[in-house]
């Protein structure tokens, strides 16, 4: 069992930055897959940006490939979204979530067992 707490949503504007931390507790966090969704009113949940158990491998959606960069301290139980150069379109919820063990799709919600609460991410033009 894995659960997860977003922090470090906000407003911000364009062009600016910030940094989402999820908290995980539970036993298993280190044999699992991480991954961060969005989700923007009347849109569907969206895949942002994932990351393997070691940390040795990443996975990106093509609209936030050089501008996020996803990584994972298992030490501190926490996985981290720093979002650099943010357009208004990246404003949404943003969730964590946890595969339940090693994934051969990250791409996809279905990969996650685990999910947080979602915190708000706006960026104003």
């Amino acid at each position: 069992q894995v659960q997860l707490v977003e922090s470090g949503g906000g407003l911000v504007q364009a062009g600016g930055s910030l940094r989402l931390s999820c908290a995980a507790s539970g036993r298993t966090f280190s044999r699992s897959g991480m991954g961060w969704f969005r989700q923007a009113p009347g849109k569907e949940r969206e895949f942002v940006a994932a990351i393997n158990w070691s940390g040795g491998r990443t996975y990106y959606a093509d609209s936030v490939k050089g501008r996020f960069t996803i990584s994972r301290d298992n030490a501190k139980n926490t996985v981290y979204l720093q979002m650099n150069s943010l357009k208004p379109e990246d404003t949404a919820v943003y969730y964590c979530a946890a595969t339940g063990g090693p994934s051969s799709n990250y791409y996809s919600h279905v990969s996650y067992d685990y999910w947080g609460q979602g915190t708000q991410v706006t960026v104003s033009s």
